[in-house]
């Protein structure tokens, strides 16, 4: 409440125009009387450039802090009362009443505050002015919104006003007035414009208005049909870039070593857990640090399920190399032994993982299109993790190795290359990748023991249909499935879209079992 108090001090300070001093008749009419020549009476305060005091009674009353008697009026503070033309302490006397204001009264006066907002220094708060008067636009406050458009020197501000301005003036007498409004609201692009412009063209008489309110209508419906397709583009890579995180995993423990290891979801899983306890812990000993906590959450990730990735290789799936049916079902119950690990150590329900500060909200583009920074993050987090995979397999000592023991086992053997240490090596690799797509997916979704059943077909799918072992093919196809998936969403809705997307990837395997990209040497198929 003293805050409050304390924003109307602006009304005296800030003001370039003399202000108009607050009269002892005013404030009466302001406070008693009926609602509409109170509401008058609040009008011609506002449209003037109204004094601290004037701020204060008008504060006071949206507060229901005012009484009144027949001969005064008195503002309520603390339990005292002020007269509100000199801001005296006065007696209250026990006859007097409160002031009661209906919801037409109330809506009025905010509207009123709003105006006197318009004067602060400060942009923001003029900024939530111009939203709040927007959202009950009144033509009796256009003199005021006119003086003050024309002094705004804030450019965000000031497109804010002009637009106000402009849906005032669609109600004006005058044509012209009519007219210009009309033409430049068809650049704002906004849904409560194109409601706005409808309102106004069920009653609008003159045919050069109503054309132009048509072109506007037109014009906006545009703008938000690409604002539209952006998002469902944006989602789309958005989703790829999920699925690549995930599939670049894959696409070495089965790319490059031909292992089907249906525990890659549960190496996400792990990954997403990991993160889950170093934002626990940064909660508990570094609260100061907390937005840092995804930082160290991204190594924390890789590790833990690179360990368990290692493990598994070490003890299980190196004896069954070469035998993907034992693979295969020795994975998956590895896979089930991990999730109700994870269900004993920290329960069966979903864990939050909560979003730092610099990942929280989004970026407006257009005004139906917010980039959220989450999604923006994941996506620049894939392409940094695509470009490090990439550089370590084609320039780095065990990349040579991966790809040699990958071509010809036997050869690199016997050039002296250690390949089972190379397997595990490549095997703790893919597995830390899962990690990482894990923390990833700890920021835009629920964590929890089934995470990776949720994504485990879909990366396979994405390995597949980029062609085993291509790094390269992986993207394409991630990146394409993503958009796809997101384009028939849109046109038959989630469940259709799933099978469409199955279907066309069955049809396409059909067509060309290699995928998009075939391994290149003599020994590939054509």
């Amino acid at each position: 409440m003293l805050i409050r108090w304390l924003l109307l001090l602006w009304a005296a300070l800030v003001l370039a125009a003399p202000a108009q001093a607050l009269t002892q008749a005013q404030a009466r009419a302001l406070a008693t009387g009926e609602t509409a020549s109170r509401i008058a009476a609040l009008n011609e305060l506002v449209v003037g450039v109204p004094d601290g005091q004037t701020a204060a009674l008008i504060q006071a009353l949206a507060d229901d802090a005012v009484k009144f008697t027949d001969t005064a009026v008195f503002v309520m503070k603390d339990g005292k009362g002020f007269d509100p033309v000199t801001g005296a302490e006065v007696p209250v006397p026990d006859a007097a009443e409160d002031v009661i204001n209906n919801n037409q009264m109330r809506s009025e006066l905010d509207a009123a505050l709003a105006l006197v907002k318009l004067q602060s220094p400060d942009a923001a708060l003029r900024l939530e002015a111009v939203k709040t008067l927007a959202s009950d636009p009144s033509e009796s406050k256009l003199p005021l919104i006119e003086k003050t458009y024309a002094a705004e020197q804030d450019a965000k501000v000031k497109e804010a006003l002009g637009n106000l301005l402009f849906a005032l003036q669609l109600g004006s007498p005058d044509t012209a007035k009519r007219l210009a409004a009309a033409e430049a609201l068809g650049s704002v692009g906004i849904p409560s414009t194109k409601l706005l412009l409808n309102e106004r063209a069920a009653v609008e008489t003159d045919p050069a208005v109503k054309s132009a309110i048509a072109a506007a209508i037109e014009q906006i419906d545009g703008r938000l049909a690409w604002g539209e397709r952006l998002g469902v583009v944006f989602t789309g890579i958005s989703l790829g870039s999920i699925l690549l995180l995930v599939a670049l995993g894959l696409a070495i423990t089965y790319g490059l070593m031909g292992v089907i290891n249906m525990a890659h979801g549960e190496l996400m899983m792990i990954g997403a857990y990991a993160t889950y306890v170093v934002q626990n812990l940064f909660r508990s000993y570094f609260p100061g640090a907390f937005d840092l906590y995804v930082l160290a959450a991204i190594p924390v990730s890789f590790l833990a399920a690179a360990l368990v990735g290692a493990v598994l290789e070490r003890s299980v799936i190196r004896w069954l190399y070469g035998r993907p049916l034992e693979t295969l079902l020795a994975t998956w119950g590895i896979s089930l032994i991990l999730m109700q690990a994870v269900r004993n150590i920290f329960g069966a329900q979903n864990v939050p993982v909560e979003n730092p500060a610099w990942l929280s909200g989004g970026m407006a583009v257009m005004s139906n299109l917010t980039l959220p920074y989450n999604r923006i993050a994941i996506i620049v987090f894939a392409g940094l993790v695509l470009a490090g995979v990439a550089a370590l397999i084609a320039y780095t000592r065990l990349g040579l190795f991966v790809r040699g023991v990958t071509q010809n086992r036997k050869m690199a053997a016997c050039v002296g290359v250690n390949t089972a240490r190379v397997d595990t090596y490549a095997f703790a690799l893919g597995s830390g990748i899962a990690g990482l797509a894990g923390c990833a997916l700890s920021q835009v979704g629920n964590v929890g023991p089934d995470l990776g059943q949720n994504y485990i077909v879909d990366s396979f799918m994405v390995v597949v249909l980029g062609g085993v072992g291509q790094l390269a093919g992986t993207v394409y196809a991630a990146l394409g499935l993503g958009v796809l998936n997101k384009l028939l969403e849109g046109w038959q809705g989630a469940v259709l879209a799933k099978i469409m997307v199955l279907v066309f990837i069955v049809i396409f395997i059909q067509k060309r079992p290699q995928g998009i990209f075939a391994m290149k040497g003599r020994s590939a198929e054509a």
